[in-house]
């Protein structure tokens, strides 16, 4: 039997959120009314639930953990203060998420479970801080801490994510560039040599060799390049195709480095959070195993917890994964041995901030010259090649 989403007035004036059970929605809607209620709205579970995937952002869901722990900081009940975050959440996907979330607590279930239910919008690490929020009773703290955690997590993604668009965005132009020169610019010139029958050069010869095969084969090029993409697409979703791409991107010159602190910066920041928050440590190791972002780096996290599991020390198994820097893992360990490891953790996770903002403005600084001399090497190269035979037509004539 269907279940249906309801929100109606009690004879008492009082505005409830719950599901019912019914044959159909006329038949929930007389139910509601033997029952002495006012109903507000009725709509079948199955299609709320479908209104609930979609888009929702990292600053929307900051927004709402933000005012959510303000809400029940203040003193009003988990149901109204989630009631109150659904009508005024600006994201409509979140709204109807909200909604659900408020049917099945009602119907219930702990804010954590029903939160787990919407995993596009809650990470599994949230719903975990959150549950054991709810169990130790701090839960406006938890939220709070989750809401910080978001925000400086966000910010570290796009600081990685903006030094990438800089040389996306030159790469593109230079294939673009590229590919009019060979397409329209250099079969002129190849028409012009041709009717004066002059022997080409060889630099010539290349250029106008590698029109020819764009021009004829274009839909090869363009298949090659889909296919290859799918390709490292398909291998990479392999467990060693994974494990070997992620191994080269951090041995990478310059972006290795990149990845590698801010890889450094998540994992420590994260389980820093997780176990200040009351999480156990064989739990938060496998929650940021999940959230690593690169394989060899969870590999490392799933060994340490397996030590940990084995009654060994988290730092033992990070220093043989060579993935930690020893600073970091002196750290953890002085940490393990005072007791004081989650505030050991979010004191490397804040270093590692800058040391990322660091490295990412050495990219930068690395890459702008870098991509000025490929621009140069490549379609000055072309330009030259077509110039090449007019030079020689000149000292003909001379």
């Amino acid at each position: 039997m269907p279940a249906f989403a309801y929100t109606a007035r009690t004879a008492q004036g009082e505005l409830k959120n719950a599901t019912i059970e019914a044959a159909s929605r006329d038949d929930a809607v007389a139910q509601l009314r033997k029952l002495r209620m006012t109903v507000v709205k009725v709509e079948e579970q199955a299609k709320a639930k479908s209104k609930t995937k979609g888009a929702i952002s990292m600053r929307d869901v900051v927004i709402f953990t933000r005012q959510f722990s303000t809400m029940i900081n203040s003193g009003l009940p988990l149901v109204q203060a989630l009631d109150i975050l659904s009508k005024q959440s600006e994201n409509p996907v979140l709204q109807n998420v909200t909604r659900q979330v408020v049917f099945d607590v009602e119907s219930g279930h702990t804010v954590a479970d029903a939160l787990a239910r919407h995993p596009n919008a809650f990470t599994e690490l949230y719903v975990n801080m959150v549950a054991a929020g709810e169990a130790g009773g701090i839960l406006d703290t938890i939220l709070m801490r989750l809401a910080t955690f978001m925000e400086k997590n966000d910010a570290l993604v796009r600081k990685v994510k903006g030094a990438m668009i800089y040389p996306a965005v030159i790469m593109a132009v230079a294939g673009s560039a590229i590919t009019v020169l060979l397409l329209f610019v250099i079969p002129t010139f190849e028409s012009m040599f041709a009717s004066v029958g002059l022997a080409l050069p060889l630099p010539t010869r290349i250029v106008i060799g590698l029109s020819n095969f764009l021009q004829n084969y274009w839909w090869a090029v363009g298949l090659g390049v889909f296919l290859g993409f799918q390709g490292l697409k398909r291998y990479y979703a392999t467990s060693d195709g994974q494990l070997a791409i992620d191994k080269i991107l951090l041995r990478a010159p310059v972006l290795g480095d990149v990845l590698r602190k801010s890889a450094v910066s998540r994992f420590t920041r994260t389980l820093g959070t997780l176990i200040s928050s009351g999480v156990s440590i064989l739990d938060g190791l496998e929650i940021t195993a999940k959230t690593a972002g690169n394989r060899v780096v969870s590999d490392a996290i799933l060994a340490s917890r397996a030590s940990i599991a084995g009654g060994d020390t988290i730092s033992a198994p990070l220093a043989k994964s060579q993935v930690f820097p020893p600073m970091v893992i002196s750290m953890i360990a002085v940490g393990e041995q005072t007791g004081g490891l989650d505030e050991m953790l979010s004191k490397i996770a804040d270093f590692y901030d800058e040391e990322v903002d660091a490295a990412v403005s050495g990219l930068l600084s690395l890459l702008e010259p870098m991509m000025i001399v490929f621009l140069g090497v490549i379609v000055g190269g072309m330009v030259v090649a077509m110039y090449l035979p007019i030079f020689d037509m000149i000292n003909a004539v001379q």
